[in-house]
């Protein structure tokens, strides 16, 4: 019998549950990767299948999964507008059905199970920056809302089952991520700004570019997860896992264009609906709680992500 410790990454051949994987693996854990593949990519985690403690396994959760683990990190759901919005029903599903699905599972293993929720829970926010207590803004029937509520429900599952049944629980609210394995074509804006860049196409903006984001770099990202995962058994989150340095977009486009030495123009288009004005985590609690804060800046990830891109470009892969 296997001494190490058994973990379920649902979505881990996605951009972040790869390199969860991958930071698992060097942990000295046996790692299952569980994925349907509608926004994951083999490419991602194509350098770990010869690992002898690496799993993948073709699974959508929103059907039942029964395999015996220590350990969920449930990752899986689209998670870029352009992706959620294709199939919307289904991305409600997988936060709904996929987390009663992951905390059926748990519930029967007695595993300690971690949800990766998101800012998003927080709407177009009237506070700012935003803390764990704020109960969101958020609009139930737009076009974000299979997204924002899929996952606010997901918070709530977890919750009474955590209430309900004694699991084991950790809620993380992600901010903004970027860094390598960022899928191409996900609209989202550290991606869409490199590649346009990259090619030196005209850099798209919405509305006037003064909505604000906060960037976190993924390596930053996964530590804060895993810290969570491993704090004592009374702190379930939700804690919100971010970078609280604010940037507007126009700055970020601007950041971009001189570190990939473009001749790049910014294009001004009309402001989606329901896009938030402010995203900024307030991390006091992951902080004081988890002794962690993020320590990429953000001229230093781009380096590193704007060098992915350029490979991907160079092997036509984009």
């Amino acid at each position: 019998m296997s001494l190490r410790k058994r973990v379920l990454v649902t979505g881990g051949a996605g951009f972040l549950g790869s390199h969860l994987c991958e930071r698992l693996l060097e942990k000295g854990y046996d790692v299952l990767c569980a994925d349907n593949f509608f926004t994951g990519s083999r490419e991602n985690i194509l350098h770990l299948q010869g690992h002898p403690h690496f799993e993948l396994l073709r699974h959508d959760i929103t059907f039942p999964l029964y395999v015996e683990v220590d350990e969920i990190y449930n990752l899986a759901c689209p998670a870029s507008p352009v992706h959620y919005q294709f199939d919307p029903v289904q991305t409600t599903k997988t936060s709904v059905h996929g987390a009663i699905n992951m905390l059926g599972l748990a519930k029967r293993t007695r595993a300690r199970i971690l949800q990766a929720s998101t800012s998003e829970v927080y709407g177009d926010p009237d506070i700012h920056p935003q803390v764990e207590s704020y109960w969101g803004n958020v609009n139930p029937i737009g076009p974000r809302s299979c997204y924002d509520e899929g996952k606010r429900c997901a918070e709530t599952l977890f919750f009474d089952y955590y209430r309900q049944h004694k699991l084991q629980i950790k809620v993380a609210r992600i901010f903004n991520t970027y860094g390598p394995r960022m899928h191409p074509n996900d609209g989202r804006v550290v991606s869409n700004f490199i590649v346009q860049a990259l090619r030196n196409q005209p850099i798209t903006l919405y509305g006037d570019g003064a909505q604000t984001r906060s960037f976190c770099y993924v390596d930053d990202l996964i530590d804060g997860l895993i810290r969570l995962m491993e704090s004592p058994e009374t702190l379930t989150g939700p804690i919100n896992i971010g970078n609280p340095d604010e940037f507007t977009i126009r700055s970020l486009a601007e950041q971009v264009i001189a570190r990939t030495g473009s001749s790049s123009t910014l294009e001004f288009h009309p402001l989606p609906q329901d896009d938030p004005r402010q995203r900024q985590p307030d991390i006091t609690q992951a902080r004081e709680l988890l002794g962690w804060a993020p320590a990429t800046a953000l001229k230093d990830g781009l380096v590193k992500t704007i060098d992915y891109f350029r490979a991907l470009i160079a092997k036509g892969l984009t």
